[in-house]
């Protein structure tokens, strides 16, 4: 058999080589292209793998070259710039190439007609649910109208006349703008079948803050560098996204818009399909699996078709088959949900974007109103193009912030429960005004912790270190590994009574729902978020002024927007802070200042309640004298210091063992093997320190312990030679050892 007939194939599995294969007799070479999707056998299992070279030489006996078993020609050929992506992904993040193709393709096959009839119906869904959304929008803001034309008449001042007077005009520019929205919806749903509507929609209008800072992004892609937009909160960076979108579209170039989260991907699709109709995609893991595979049909035919399309989707939508992309654009870039954890590719999204911009050489914007110190640092390196943007959009005013000493309040009796007197009253007078509230407590469940009073035992997962925490069902649960059991009231040891320690979102929503019995409450984290439906609802919700006070975890502090939100708390905040890593301060300025962000975004000015017990803590003093840059820039001295990124490059390697011994022990043996590589002793031109192994604060997680090492590497040009150094030793290591399937490596760990 000639030695053109031999191929490289990239299969879904952790391989660090891709296996040669024959092609059978009668198969020239020509007949199969790189891309091409082949079936072949594997170990005694049949793959469904990809091309990666022809007309190779074999390195092994080609008697036990095996033939591939089909050219699959009902698959669609992996593009180049597909192959490409995943190569650096899985060169940049130390996995393999396989582990990557697997996470952009993973298994099953879905019927296309199927695929596209869901399609279809979601379209019709979210047409008739933007117009629902509108109408309701509409006529809260004509009950609104009504109340502030009734103030105006009874109103004796002229200043109070001349306030309600020019509350009334926003008001009625709000209808104005939502009844050309509900218009312009409609003309999309009558022009469904012809294509058109969208296409002819009038431009966007900037402000004068918005059009200097879009010409300023302009200058940067000009340049061929990546742009940073930092806009406060509420500037209206999505308007500047969307008239960037829209000339890339124009220009049969095709967008792709990054979000960190399902969450904000719902409220944003509604927005951004009332300007892009149904040359709008999104993609993400709560669509469905036909609609998925829908969607990366679609943006295979625009390159036959030539007509440009908008795809919003989460981390997993860098890996669609782009082709023709023009823009990029990367929404809260800050956001930790852009790194993917486990399994492998362990990648950040953000940075994954960058890949792919210098792939297809499109222009990308990165959008945030808290930076990640990361990307702070590529601008002042000069590899990034700064924008700012530093009004809002509706003009008003940050809001007022107004920290809460919970430990002097408990000594005055001024608490009820979870609630300061102070909040409650606060609380209260936005209630009085027709306006909503949003409280943000970082754990869910009705309490974290259950502890016995008489002989102090907690509550624990048989198959964690962790506590087991109380929900409302009766249960106990396990955050980590799911682990469940039914709520008893007593202690195991000694039969003693069980009280709880702390409170999550279910207990401050009962403790809400006794202090303002006549608000409408609703809650929104992990659990409640778990339906899709419930979730949509609520945040639709929410937006047309059904909930009065909406209670949550994390999720409720991303970049929503809603416009009769006016007072934001947060209730023990110091949760925030408690974590042991480096970025723990970085992180809660983040949350802190993103979730300050979202009150008062129209003509009033918003209240940001802080409740803590660490009032004296630099991060809150420094959001309370809106000093937050000055905070940045004594982390960012503090990093340097220490020599931690963006000054340098951390990787971390994690043992997970169900023999506790057996960790320590080999975690010991790769910490050592490590140490000789990159401390002094050995290449320090590689960098170091080592640190660890340590064992986490959560050493334990479904019955496997776990130990930690983390490797510091200098961040210059023998950075690729550090990785490579690392992925070197953990294959001898795993070899010699006998150790396979217990070591993971985690790159720019979050």
């Amino acid at each position: 058999m000639n030695e053109a007939n031999y191929i490289s194939v990239i299969l879904p599995l952790k391989l660090e080589w891709e296996p040669c294969y024959a092609l059978p007799e009668g198969m020239e070479p020509h007949m199969v292209e790189i891309g091409d999707r082949v079936k072949v056998v594997f170990a005694n299992k049949e793959y469904y793998g990809v091309i990666s070279a022809t007309g190779i030489t074999p390195d092994t006996d080609p008697k036990k070259i095996k033939p591939i078993l089909s050219v699959e020609t009902d698959m669609e050929r992996i593009l180049p710039q597909e192959i490409e992506l995943w190569r650096s992904v899985a060169q940049y993040y130390l996995c393999s190439t396989g582990e990557v193709y697997k996470a952009a393709y993973p298994s099953g096959k879905i019927n296309m007609e199927e695929a596209r009839a869901a399609a279809k119906s979601k379209v019709r869904q979210r047409r008739e649910r933007l117009i629902e959304s509108i109408e309701g929008k509409i006529g809260k803001l004509n009950v609104r109208l009504a109340k502030k034309e009734e103030m105006l008449a009874k109103a004796r001042k002229d200043s109070s006349r001349e306030t309600y007077a020019g509350e009334i005009d926003k008001i009625k520019e709000e209808i104005r703008l939502a009844e050309e929205a509900l218009t312009a919806t409609l003309g999309a749903s009558l022009s469904h079948d012809t294509k058109c509507g969208p296409q002819e929609q009038k431009d966007l209008e900037l402000t004068e803050a918005q059009h200097k800072a879009y010409k300023s992004i302009k200058k940067g892609f000009g340049n061929g560098m990546p742009v940073l937009l930092h806009g406060v909160t509420g500037s209206g960076k999505t308007e500047i996204y969307m008239k960037l979108a829209r000339e890339a579209m124009d220009a049969q170039r095709n967008v792709l818009y990054l979000v960190p989260e399902i969450a904000l991907s719902r409220q944003l699709e509604d927005r951004l399909y009332t300007y892009f109709g149904e040359r709008l995609i999104v993609f993400h893991s709560g669509e469905t699996a036909a609609s998925r595979r829908n969607a990366a049909e679609t943006i295979r035919q625009s390159a036959k078709t030539g007509e440009g399309y908008i795809v919003l989707g989460t981390r997993s939508s860098l890996f669609l088959p782009h082709n023709g992309v023009g823009l990029i654009i990367v929404d809260e870039e800050h956001d930790n949900s852009y790194k993917q954890d486990s399994p492998a590719p362990r990648y950040n999204g953000r940075d994954t974007a960058l890949m792919l911009h210098r792939i297809h050489g499109c222009d990308i914007i990165l959008g945030s109103a808290t930076p990640s110190l990361e990307e702070v640092y590529n601008c002042q390196a000069g590899k990034h193009a700064l924008v700012e943007l530093n009004e809002r959009f509706h003009g008003s005013e940050n809001a007022d912030i107004e920290i809460i000493d919970t430990k002097a309040e408990r000594r005055k009796r001024g608490m009820s429960g979870n609630f300061s007197r102070k909040l409650i009253e606060h609380i209260n007078q936005t209630l009085e005004r027709g306006e909503q509230v949003m409280i943000l407590r970082s754990r869910r469940s009705w309490a974290p912790v259950m502890q016995c009073d008489s002989c102090g035992e907690i509550v624990r997962c048989p198959h964690c270190n962790v506590s087991l925490s109380y929900h409302k069902d009766g249960s106990m649960r396990c955050h980590y590994c799911g682990y469940s059991e039914p709520y008893k009231g007593s202690c195991k040891k000694c039969n003693g009574s069980l009280m709880s320690l702390g409170a999550g979102t279910q207990k401050i929503e009962e403790e809400a729902a006794a202090l303002f019995p006549n608000a409408r409450i609703a809650r929104l984290d992990s659990d409640t978020a778990q339906n899709k439906t419930y979730e949509s609802k609520t945040i639709k919700g929410f937006a047309n002024g059904e909930i009065d006070i909406l209670i949550g975890t994390q999720i409720v502090t991303k970049g929503f927007d809603f416009s009769n939100l006016s007072l934001v708390a947060v209730i023990a905040a110091d949760g925030l802070l408690g974590m042991q890593d480096f970025r723990a301060d970085e992180k809660a300025l983040q949350l802190l200042e993103q979730f300050r962000g979202r009150c008062g975004r129209r003509e009033r000015k918003g209240l940001f309640v802080i409740q803590t017990s660490q009032p004296e803590h630099p991060v809150y003093q420094k959001i309370a004298d809106n000093e937050a840059s000055t905070l940045n820039l004594t982390l960012m001295q503090e990093r340097k210091d220490f020599n931690f990124p963006p000054f340098s490059r951390i990787v971390e390697l994690t043992i997970k063992d169900t023999f506790e011994d057996r960790a320590e022990r080999m975690a010991m043996r790769l910490g050592n093997i490590m140490r000789k590589h990159f401390e002094p002793a050995g290449t320090p031109i590689l960098g170091g320190p080592v640190t660890g192994p340590y064992a986490p604060v959560v050493d334990r997680i479904a019955d496997q312990h776990i130990r930690t090492i983390r490797i510091s590497l200098r961040k210059d040009r023998n950075l690729a030679k550090g990785k490579e150094t690392i992925r070197t030793a953990i294959r001898e290591f795993e070899k010699s050892q006998k150790y396979d399937g217990h070591i993971t490596i985690n790159v720019d760990p979050s």
